[in-house]
């Protein structure tokens, strides 16, 4: 399945957080990980791809992301929990429409390893101006906070978001993807 992704974000305090999370009580809230995978020689990211496998309590997903001019094109292929498992301990990946694609943007499968995970725990609720997500992450020994919205009219989208944060006096703060901010603690360990 693909799927344009048009989204804003801002990073939020722990108290901007809490004041969110307040007013989402009613959602419940989901936890998922995210295994991230590229190769020694970074070839995904220097082709500005990123790959990931999600895990839920039941079920898995495969995603991979490429960006366009507006958005992101999200391409996702759903896997057993056992499947996942599989992938992330051994790097082995079967042939699909997404290994397809990694291998058209000349990365080699079998280079791909585990570059390690990050664990959301997500409230998420369809609202009048988008999907809404209020993510808690942890991950290399850090917590952040983040809030996203997902929206069909990148134009409107922007002002509503924009609205969303001055109603809640949220001062907005530039967020990286997740997958930038993980890989920037491996460039610190590395270091």
């Amino acid at each position: 399945m693909n799927h344009l992704e048009i989204e804003y974000k801002t990073m939020l305090t722990k108290a901007e957080f809490n004041h969110l999370q307040a007013l989402l009580m009613h959602v419940p809230a989901i936890t998922q990980t995210n295994y991230y995978f590229d190769t020694d020689a970074s070839d995904m990211r220097n082709n500005r791809l990123s790959l990931r496998i999600r895990t839920f309590e039941k079920s898995a997903e495969m995603t991979l992301k490429i960006p366009k001019a507006v958005g992101t094109l999200e391409h996702n292929l759903p896997l057993t929990r056992d499947e996942a498992r599989h992938i992330i301990e051994t790097g082995e990946f079967p042939t699909n429409a997404i290994t397809d694609l990694i291998c058209q943007h000349g990365v080699a499968l079998e280079h791909l390893h585990t570059l390690g995970h990050l664990t959301t725990v997500r409230r998420e609720c369809q609202t009048p101006i988008g999907l809404m997500a209020l993510d808690r992450n942890q991950y290399a020994g850090r917590i952040d906070y983040e809030l996203e919205l997902e929206v069909e009219d990148a134009e409107q989208g922007k002002q509503d978001f924009e609205a969303y944060l001055k109603d809640n006096n949220i001062n907005f703060k530039y967020a990286k993807s997740k997958v930038a901010r993980f890989c920037a603690t491996l460039k610190k360990e590395e270091d």
